[in-house]
């Protein structure tokens, strides 16, 4: 089930300076929700987490092989970044890899303000190194991306990926690293059954014919797909994902119910499925985890092969819902045809 990125460049050249193989897990546990402060109104989810549940959370990831955790400095502005610490206490640094991203909108005005944002996440890690160092944002691709560069030649840094990049941002930024003797070595970007549009873009068929991985965020939407919301029963009143969601929960009953029936006979969930689906979709998602009962949806969503048939019926009825769950802080992609011939 592991994914493994190639050391080589898409030109076939082996780059000197880039470091080893990086194998990732089937999925990658994400902290967004971390992020949140418990307190009323503060947050994207309105979590209520604990010191003591998140460890369960790591205890019971890493027990079935989930190691791979990513956060950011912009989720609670560094406060996920270090309940995820505290979380990791007493394991070993070798013994699970961190994700983290620049902003540029969050930047300092500093002379490389790269290094002072990756210099904070390190510190709030309790850590010499990340794994994995994204460009969260396309807002200026020739101007950060070369400040990578020295990250990754001092190892601060082992492997570069760019998020919410379209095809010819992701181009742009690899022929930048190239020139060095990196590459980008993954693309994270808001995939799911109702948001699709980095298949329509190209981005999925640039990734697999340039070895590149890519992960998938919001898989879940938030909630809207784990089946556990839905006209009747909808998301926490008072959040921003109610805000963003409670109003199309209508329109995905017909996708839930079937999700549901599909995972019924696996003894899986809804959760699973979708989950499931991204992963034969031959993407990374990454899985908000704030309860010990999520790393166990992980592990059937991982075991599950769902048949051609079932991916196209779910994606059928998904087109079906006709609605746009696209963030606020993601540009329109263009589609295939339009976009950079390669």
């Amino acid at each position: 089930m592991n994914a493994t990125f190639s050391g080589r460049d898409h030109h076939g050249l082996l780059g000197d300076m880039t470091s080893k193989t990086l194998t990732v897990p089937a999925a990658a546990l994400g902290t967004w929700a971390w992020g949140d402060s418990g307190e009323a109104g503060d947050g994207y989810f309105g979590s209520e987490l604990t010191a003591s549940g998140l460890r369960e959370v790591v205890e019971k990831a890493h027990a079935g092989g989930f190691t791979l955790w990513d956060t950011a400095v912009v989720y609670g502005m560094g406060h996920s970044e270090t309940v995820l610490a505290q979380a990791l206490t007493g394991y070993d640094r070798s013994e699970y890899q961190l994700s983290t991203k620049f902003t540029p909108q969050a930047a300092s005005d500093g002379a490389d303000p790269v290094a002072d944002m990756l210099e904070q996440s390190l510190n709030r890690l309790r850590t010499e190194y990340v794994d994995l160092y994204w460009i969260h944002n396309p807002a200026d691709v020739a101007r950060w991306t070369p400040l990578l560069i020295p990250l990754l030649r001092s190892g601060k840094i082992k492997h570069v990926g760019v998020s919410n990049h379209n095809l010819q941002q992701i181009a742009l930024a690899d022929e930048i690293l190239g020139a060095a003797g990196f590459r980008v070595e993954a693309v994270q970007n808001h995939y799911s059954l109702l948001y699709r549009n980095s298949e329509r873009a190209g981005i999925l068929d640039h990734c697999r014919e340039h070895d590149v991985r890519f992960f998938s965020y919001m898989v879940l939407e938030q909630g809207a797909l784990s089946g556990r919301y839905g006209p009747a029963h909808p998301l926490p009143a008072g959040t921003n994902r109610a805000a963003a969601y409670n109003s199309i929960l209508p329109r995905l009953q017909a996708l839930t119910d079937r999700m549901r029936a599909i995972g019924a006979a696996r003894g899986a969930s809804a959760a699973d499925v979708a989950t499931a689906w991204a992963i034969a979709k031959g993407t990374t998602p990454i899985i908000g985890v704030t309860k010990e009962s999520y790393v166990d949806g992980l592990i059937r969503a991982r075991g599950m092969d769902l048949t051609a048939a079932e991916v196209a019926e779910l994606e059928a009825l998904a087109n079906a819902a006709d609605v746009n769950t696209r963030g606020w802080w993601e540009q329109e992609l263009p589609p295939a045809a339009a976009t950079l011939d390669e």
